[in-house]
């Protein structure tokens, strides 16, 4: 029976949600001799999965394939193994569990034993798929950053409120204050404008990096 336009938002809200994973998980499997091991990881920028990738390398592998979604962006890499074995396989187990701003990295070492082209498809495919049921998940929730200017004397304060929403910033002293470049959930956003109105008495207002 149809609800009403009440329950009809209802639906669209969830809809259009997206989904995110907590923290790194793991897993490790053998197949046909191969070690496949799995890391997926929380990522919100390229230059975070770059990052990852080069803290991950490992030369001991024979194969590091991957494939990583952040919002409509996204990338593989089948490093090695025949064109579309690997990382597109992990890349479709991702979507398949329609998470984003995750990476997830599949090393093979090599057991001696040819997998196929469809042994391949099923191995990194098969593991990526493994790790992400160990995964939670969680609402990913939408961030934007801003920036901000104070006097020496109200920056204490203004610190502090910072602090106290676990808001991610950092802070650059000049000589006639303090710069501030903070990454803040979208709802956070009237709050601080207000509270740094307050505080500077409105001669300094929150704005967004592309501001003018």
């Amino acid at each position: 029976m149809f609800k009403g336009s009440g329950y009809l938002n209802l639906i669209l809200s969830w809809v259009s949600m997206s989904f995110t994973i907590l923290e790194t998980v793991a897993y490790e499997e053998d197949i046909k001799k191969s070690r496949f091991q799995t890391f997926a990881i929380p990522v919100e920028t390229e230059e975070d999965v770059k990052n990852i990738l080069d803290d991950y390398k490992d030369t001991s592998t024979t194969h590091q394939c991957w494939a990583w979604k952040i919002g409509h962006n996204i990338r593989f890499n089948d490093d090695g193994e025949p064109s579309g074995t690997a990382g597109r396989p992990i890349l479709a187990t991702i979507e398949g569990n329609e998470l984003t701003n995750i990476l997830v990295l599949v090393n093979r070492w090599y057991g001696g034993v040819k997998l196929g082209t469809g042994g391949l498809v099923r191995a990194y495919g098969g593991t990526a798929g493994k790790a992400l049921l160990l995964v939670e998940k969680i609402e990913l929730v939408e961030k934007i950053e801003v920036c901000f200017e104070c006097n020496f004397s109200e920056w204490p304060i203004l610190q502090y409120e910072l602090l106290q929403q676990d808001i991610i910033f950092t802070e650059e002293y000049h000589a006639n204050g303090v710069g501030v470049v903070a990454k803040i959930q979208v709802h956070q956003k009237d709050t601080l404008a207000q509270k740094i109105q307050d505080i500077t008495r409105g001669r300094e207002r929150l704005k967004g990096l592309d501001d003018d």
